[in-house]
């Protein structure tokens, strides 16, 4: 009897654990260089699966998306439901708006929503773009990208250790 209840709080904690890991955080491998230099290829960042329940998903923030072929996509949120987007001489318009990307480095090609036969983004979808923009499977290519593909939010980096923190 004793033994049972020194080890019962031990398998509490290990459900605990296992709940956590399996429904609400999970570690995602960064693979390639489509989201450098904020993200680098095997940086591991924490997928939050449940912050999207309870928050919408905002402009810039980092996703995993579930891809057609099985392999997760790490990209930006640019584009929302009911905006027009539109990249003209490197800069970001959002319905006719200039708005500020700071975590680019390097040209952006033109383009514009039209061109995947959208006047704007429909209601639970969302434009997706790599920070390394010549380098990105993203919404210029594979198109908009549905809400319930989105697996969930993925700000934060674990390892390596030296740029643990916030990744947006």
């Amino acid at each position: 009897m004793t033994f049972l209840k020194n080890v019962i709080p031990y398998l509490f904690i290990i459900g605990i654990v296992i709940v956590v890991r399996v429904y609400i955080f999970i570690p995602v491998t960064v693979n390639g260089s489509s989201m450098e230099v904020t993200l680098e290829d095997g940086d591991i960042l924490l997928l939050n699966k449940i912050k999207y329940q309870f928050n919408d998903i905002k402009r810039f923030d980092i996703v995993v998306i579930d891809y057609v072929d099985g392999r997760p996509l790490i990209k930006r949120i640019v584009g929302l439901p009911g905006e027009y987007v539109e990249y003209f001489n490197d800069d970001l318009y959002v319905d006719d708006i200039l708005i500020e990307e700071t975590f680019i480095r390097e040209e952006t090609v033109n383009f514009k929503l039209t061109d995947l036969d959208y006047d704007e983004i429909p209601e639970d979808m969302y434009f997706v773009m790599g920070d390394n923009r010549d380098n990105s499977t993203d919404s210029r290519s594979i198109g908009l990208i549905e809400k319930n593909d989105i697996l969930g939010y993925a700000g934060l980096i674990i390892y390596p250790f030296r740029r643990f923190g916030n990744a947006n």
